[in-house]
C-alpha cells in the first residue's frame, strides 16, 4: 500500500502564492505518475496537474497553465504543486493522487492512491 499526505494549504490573497507538498510512504516503488486534483464546494472534482515518474513529462488543466507548476523529488518521495498568481476561483480542497500507471492521466479513476486533501482558500 501507499500512503499520501498533503501539506501546505491555507489562506492567501488573490495574486499570491502557495506551495503544496505531497509526501508518499509505504510501497513507493509502485508509484509512477502523480497528480493533483481539486474540488470546490458544490462542484465535481477536477484535474489540476500530473507528472511522470521521471519528472520530464507534465500536463496541466487549461485553467492553471502558466500559473501552477508540478514537480517531484523522488529521493524524498514527495510531489509539489507551486501555485502562483492565484485567483479566488482556485479555492478548493486540493488532493494528491498516485498511480501505478506509466502514463499521465487526467481522469481521477485512473489513480489508485489518494491523500486526504488540504484546503486552499484565495480571498479577493
Amino acid at each position: 500500500q501507499v500512503q499520501l499526505v498533503e501539506s501546505g494549504g491555507g489562506l492567501v490573497q488573490a495574486g499570491g502564492s502557495l506551495r503544496l507538498s505531497c509526501a508518499a510512504s509505504g510501497r513507493t516503488s509502485e508509484i509512477y505518475a502523480m497528480g493533483w486534483f481539486r474540488q470546490a464546494p458544490g462542484k465535481e472534482r477536477e484535474f489540476v496537474a500530473a507528472i511522470s515518474r521521471s519528472g520530464v513529462s507534465t500536463t496541466y488543466a487549461d485553467s492553471v497553465k502558466g500559473r501552477f507548476t508540478i514537480s517531484r523529488d523522488n529521493a524524498k518521495n514527495t510531489a509539489y504543486l507551486q501555485m502562483n498568481s492565484m485567483k479566488p476561483e482556485d479555492t478548493a480542497v486540493y488532493s494528491c493522487a498516485a498511480t501505478r500507471s506509466l502514463y499521465l492521466n487526467r481522469l481521477s479513476n485512473r489513480y489508485e492512491y489518494w491523500g486526504q486533501g488540504t484546503q486552499v482558500t484565495v480571498s479577493s
